[in-house]
């Protein structure tokens, strides 16, 4: 089931699910008990927004042997975490806004998981069963600020640095799906999930050793090399094998 967060001219933002094309409403806890209403809704009709509003946003920095190497950075022995602020969150289609702060903002494509029940130290073996589903990321990164901060709050945590969507695939198979990115249509960035340093599970189990995991939390798995700077005017599309597309243009204020 594909799990969307929408609105339309006549509603406030509402669940729903996808079907060939159609929306149909969801009523109750997409976490919990929930009924699926008919799909009748045009998606056309309707205005998408980011799937999920989490309580707070996991991100994985070098988990691609390739990303590190083309940054001159070591893989990790174990994974790498960090976090980007809720307030980064924008919908698929909006604008990126490039900084003054920043003279190098780059896209980071990523395969996103969705915790989809409370759990603290998760074992690896059942960490599926706490993950909701997946969707699509862009770990928008002002690289500047990364590399002359020494940590990465500011350079991640920019107001409009957190696109996903353009919804929550519960059915989706992370093992071996191609994740590619290009800006104005050029390829920028193409791996398969298969190259990951730490799989979903293990980040999962890794995470939840440190923080409680609550229903919505969002793990961005970490990025593919070929990360490269975004300028004003270009479009940012990240597609992943059998999930979708998350498209947004990028400008400035």
């Amino acid at each position: 089931m594909r799990i969307v967060r929408f609105q339309t001219s006549k509603s406030a933002p509402r669940y729903g699910w996808l079907l060939e094309g159609k929306i149909g409403l969801i009523e109750g806890n997409i976490f919990g008990e929930y009924r699926r209403q008919e799909a009748t809704l045009p998606l056309e009709e309707a205005c998408l927004l980011a799937p999920i509003q989490p309580s707070k946003i996991i991100c994985v920095g070098r988990n691609y042997v390739e990303h590190a190497r083309e940054h001159n950075a070591e893989v990790p022995k174990i994974p790498l975490i960090f976090m980007k602020p809720p307030s980064s969150i924008i919908n698929p289609g909006d604008t990126i806004i490039l900084p003054p702060q920043s003279q190098q903002v780059e896209h980071e494509a990523e395969l996103v998981a969705v915790i989809g029940k409370r759990g603290r130290s998760i074992p690896a073996e059942e960490a599926n069963a706490y993950i909701l589903g997946y969707t699509i990321g862009n770990d928008v990164t002002a690289r500047d600020l990364q590399r002359s901060d020494g940590q990465w709050t500011r350079a991640k945590g920019f107001d409009t640095f957190c696109p996903f969507g353009p919804w929550v695939d519960t059915e989706f198979d992370p093992s071996d799906a191609v994740i590619s990115c290009r800006v104005n249509g050029q390829m920028r960035q193409m791996a398969s999930t298969r190259d990951m340093v730490f799989s979903v599970p293990t980040l999962v189990a890794f995470i939840s050793s440190v923080m409680t995991l609550e229903p919505g939390d969002l793990i961005f798995t970490g990025t593919p090399a070929g990360v490269s700077p975004l300028k004003a005017g270009d479009v940012v599309d990240i597609e992943i094998e059998n999930l979708g597309k998350l498209s947004n243009p990028v400008g400035t204020d």
